[in-house]
């Protein structure tokens, strides 16, 4: 066995459990480190915290004057609570966290300094950050960004910082981050779900769309991470001979947790918990050494910022316990990918879910009303939902059999499609009689006890309903949710717009209110009736249907990006004031540039590895191979002939093996350096798609089958039956 190797296996082999207690009711650590409105209550006084609730839950503007005492509160809480130093905490375009610490410390003389921290450094801060990506919204040379604080997200404490969750903006005001349109596009989807509500009650003044998200995961031991330079630089294995056993027994989903992996849960669930992240649940899930993580329902930019919290907590905490973690969407062939259902709901003020059944007619047309309008918006702008979530790690797992597939559609259940098809047929044309009218109220009424014991399951559609809220599955591990949930508040509040149009022009001309959005909801039913599908995703007979029905089927990440430039596309986003036309343009250039990235990484490590790893133990064994079938006929003779013949097999498929191995290497080279001197970006990422991703696949089936004949004792890298079954 090579050394690394070996080694790896040995330090995995005597690994220890790191056992980690803690006393005390969890219910007590719950947001210990978090300035939440209790603390607010605490440390400010009545006319700042009154603003600062404003500004929270309105949208007010903060005083500069109120900002300074905020930010003194914060600074007493952050001292007590060990900070040293604070921090402006964003979410750049490269889809993970960022921040930049400056001490509250400050000399005031020779020998003298206080703890300083002021309103000014609190709402915004100049950080220079000009390599991050911007799409061309920003030069290098105009290093102007900006951070501004977001109240709606509490500060919190963690490793001796004082975090400030902030916008990034640049200096003309356009996002540069995911946190700002996601706040434009809840916004839209409050303005527009407060006008619908208002049929239904007049006392709604604020809708918040709520998130639930449920995290994937891998985690493998570091000393075998350690040893697989792929996994190390691009968060998946580029080959690698599956093991006999993988999943196909399913005895490690909802299985017993083993010790080691339990320590470790519960303490990144304790850090998580003290941060006010409300994490209630943990599983194995499908693929050897695979687990999941889900918290509650929160508020959807909450949500986010604590799932963004929860993936750098992972990292830290796997540390801790030799684990490092791996969130690519499909680290390993041949198993399960990762990935992160995005469970999104709508609630009032009032505290109704807008999408769940209530106890009376009316309340049942108003769930009815937000049903059918987001089936609408899934219909028109489905091409939308799926470019929200393209990646190059992503398109690993769509539509592997344990993913969605990359056609967008929609599941409700056997018996809300009945519903919604009797709807259909069953609302008159003309003016509705009040018989006509009571037996829709009637039939409306019975939908509570429909959905008691028939929430249908379809674990192959993209966006399910699932009885109190939808699930877009399709989002990848890696993702920040700010994107998919960026788009799918924006089209459904554009949709709730219209529906508000339209049927208010049905009132006006003589229709009562209920009619009128009745005979709304028969029309968007018929219209959003081919997004509905109730059958296997998976299936080759869905592509056929889909493209009957006039389905999109962006299989990859270029075809996906391509829909950001539509002016169908741009459109929306501008009149709902989440995106400018510019913004939306950057941030396809930016997907494009990561997508080439991604790939080119891959190449190189590919070429690297296989010519600097596997030819030289590939050349070794054949020469082994060789002094022992020149051993053997030294000795016999005539007589070896027969007894060198397995010998001589594994010699010539060796080489055949490797010769295309390195013939396909070469060719993903040259064509690697053809593309990049494409200029135009979108044609360079189909390039990368065309003629230098299609040979990872046919590289690793040699790969692999090099590995099978090799000699185990030589072979230089951790093989995924050690990585995947020794703890």
């Amino acid at each position: 066995m090579s050394s690394v190797r070996k080694s790896a296996y040995q330090d995995v082999l005597h690994r220890e459990v790191k056992k980690f207690e803690w006393t005390g009711k969890i219910s007590e650590k719950f947001g210990e480190n978090v300035f939440y409105e209790d603390k607010m209550r605490e440390y400010l006084p009545e006319q700042a915290y009154k603003s600062i609730k404003s500004a929270i839950q309105h949208g007010t503007k903060i005083d500069r004057n109120i900002a300074d005492v905020a930010a003194s509160a914060m600074k007493e809480w952050a001292l007590e609570k060990g900070a040293t130093h604070y921090t402006h905490w964003f979410q750049p375009l490269t889809g993970a966290t960022a921040e930049k610490h400056d001490a509250f410390f400050k000399p005031i003389a020779p020998g003298r300094a206080i703890e300083q921290f002021s309103g000014d450094l609190l709402v915004q801060q100049e950080p220079d950050a000009s390599s991050f990506p911007n799409g061309g919204i920003r030069n290098t040379f105009e290093a102007r960004g900006y951070t501004a604080w977001d109240p709606s997200s509490p500060a919190f404490v963690i490793d001796s910082t004082l975090c400030i969750p902030t916008i990034f903006i640049a200096y003309t005001g356009e996002a540069l981050d995911y946190k700002m349109p996601l706040l434009k596009a809840l916004n839209a989807i409050d303005k527009a779900a407060v006008d619908v509500c208002k049929y239904f009650d007049k006392n709604v003044s604020k809708v918040i769309a709520t998130l639930g998200w449920e995290q994937e995961y891998f985690l493998i031991d570091k000393a075998f991470f350690n040893a697989r330079p792929d996994l190390m630089m691009t968060g998946r294995v580029l080959f690698g001979h599956p093991p006999a056993k993988g999943q196909q027994l399913d005895d490690h989903y909802f299985g017993s947790i083993p010790a080691r992996i339990t320590n470790f849960m519960r303490e990144f669930e304790m850090e998580a918990i003290r941060l006010g992240i409300p994490v209630t649940t943990r599983h194995n899930e499908v693929a050897p050494n695979q687990f999941e993580c889900a918290p509650i329902f929160e508020e959807c930019n909450l949500a986010n910022d604590h799932n963004l919290l929860l993936m750098d907590l992972l990292e830290k905490v796997a540390r801790r316990h030799d684990f490092r973690v791996v969130l690519h969407e499909k680290p390993f062939p041949g198993l399960n990918g990762s990935g992160k259902h995005n469970n999104w709901a709508l609630a009032t003020d009032t505290g109704v879910n807008l999408l769940s059944p209530g106890k009376n007619p009316k309340s049942n047309l108003q769930f009815l009303t937000f049903l059918v309008n987001t089936l609408k918006a899934i219909h028109e702008h489905s091409d939308m939902l799926r470019a929200s979530i393209a990646s190059a790690s992503n398109d690993h797992r769509l539509g592997g059999h344990e993913a969605p597939p990359a056609i967008v559609s929609a599941f409700i259940g056997s018996h809300l499609t009945s519903l919604l098809d009797d709807l259909e047929k069953n609302i008159k044309a003309g003016k509705m009689t009040p018989a006509d009218k009571t037996e829709l109220k009637l039939n409306i009424g019975k939908i509570p006890q429909i959905l008691l014991d028939n929430t249908d399951r379809n674990r192959t559609s993209p966006f399910a309903f699932t009885g109190n809220k939808f699930e877009y599955r399709a989002v990848g591990s890696l993702a920040n949710c700010a994107q998919p949930m960026i788009t799918i508040n924006t089209i459904i509040a554009r949709q709730l717009q219209l529906f508000k149009v339209a049927v208010d022009k049905r009132i006006e001309d003589g229709n009562g209110k209920d009619e009128a959005i009745l005979k709304e909801l028969q029309k968007l039913i018929k219209e959003s009736k081919d997004i509905r599908f109730e059958g296997n995703g998976y299936g080759e007979e869905w592509v056929i249907e889909a493209e009957k029905r006039g389905l999109s089927n962006l299989k990859d990440t270029p075809s996906a990006l391509k829909v950001w430039e539509r002016q169908d596309v741009i459109d929306v986003f501008e009149k709902m004031e989440v995106f400018t036309k510019r913004e939306l343009l950057a941030r396809q250039e930016i997907e494009y540039e990561k997508y080439i990235m991604r790939i080119q990484i891959e190449s190189r490590l590919i070429s690297d590895l296989t010519q600097n790893h596997v030819i030289p133990v590939v050349v070794e064994y054949q020469n082994k191979l060789i002094q022992n079938i020149q051993g053997l006929q030294s000795v016999l003779g005539d007589e070896a002939g027969q007894g060198t013949t397995a010998q001589k097999g594994i010699l010539i498929d060796l080489s055949m093996h490797m010769n295309k191995m390195q013939e396909f290497s070469r060719t993903m080279l040259e064509n690697r350096k053809q593309a990049n001197k494409i200029e135009d970006i979108a044609e360079r990422a189909e390039a990368y798609r065309d003629t230098v991703k299609v040979f990872f696949s046919q590289i690793s089936y040699h790969t692999d089958k090099l590995e099978i004949l090799v000699d185990d004792e030589m072979w230089p890298f951790p093989k995924l039956r050690e990585m995947l079954f020794t703890s």
